[in-house]
């Protein structure tokens, strides 16, 4: 059987942000982050790391405003980036979860690749900034990223007192996941995991 080529490239330019993203499902090991902000180049590259994937992220962002359109901008980017490379689905687990401890910090992250966009985000963190990053911009990224996905994404936290830790563990937790959903089921690999045998 020929051999899947799971890779997107996704470009994507408006008057407030330039982003290209490069994304290779069954490569791990090259992750390139340059988004001009610190802590979501951090996050991208645990995203990354722990779902085992490769993935290039370049932003040009209007940083003079506020970091929203950037982290919003890259989320719906890379849900693009992952459509595209997963194609009509066919083969998928479609289903992962994952639950990341993090120091103190406890997340559950559940993803279902369904073709319809639900975020689930009861993530509540006791400061509005890391350093100069606004937390609430991590719900926006991944909102953005179920539309375009489009899929249903669930973060729920048990425990955790740092927002570092726990954001942490939820792009951790969400690369383990999303590792899993995506992954091929040999036993099926040519069906579409759906009983309507259409993920709509």
């Amino acid at each position: 059987m020929k051999a899947m080529n799971r890779t997107a490239e996704i470009t994507r330019k408006t008057r407030e942000t330039d982003i290209k993203i490069k994304l290779d499902l069954d490569k791990s090991g090259e992750v390139s982050i340059d988004t001009g902000i610190g802590f979501l180049d951090h996050m991208l590259t645990a995203l990354a790391v722990h779902g085992g994937f490769s993935l290039s992220v370049k932003c040009a962002g209007d940083l003079n405003v506020d970091g929203h359109h950037t982290t919003e901008d890259i989320g719906i980017a890379l849900g693009q980036a992952f459509a595209k490379a997963l194609g009509d689905m066919r083969g998928i687990r479609r289903y992962g979860s994952f639950t990341l401890p993090m120091d103190e910090a406890l997340i559950l992250c559940a993803v279902d690749i369904s073709g319809r966009c639900t975020l689930n985000w009861d993530v509540h963190c006791k400061t509005e900034k890391v350093g100069d990053f606004d937390v609430e911009c991590v719900q926006e990224f991944w909102l953005g990223f179920a539309r375009n996905l489009p899929g249903t994404v669930h973060f729920v936290q048990f425990a955790g007192e740092n927002t570092h830790h726990i954001l942490e563990a939820c792009f951790k937790g969400a690369g383990r996941a999303l590792a899993e959903a995506v992954r091929i089921d040999a036993a099926h690999r040519d069906e579409i995991p759906s009983t309507k045998g259409l993920l709509v």
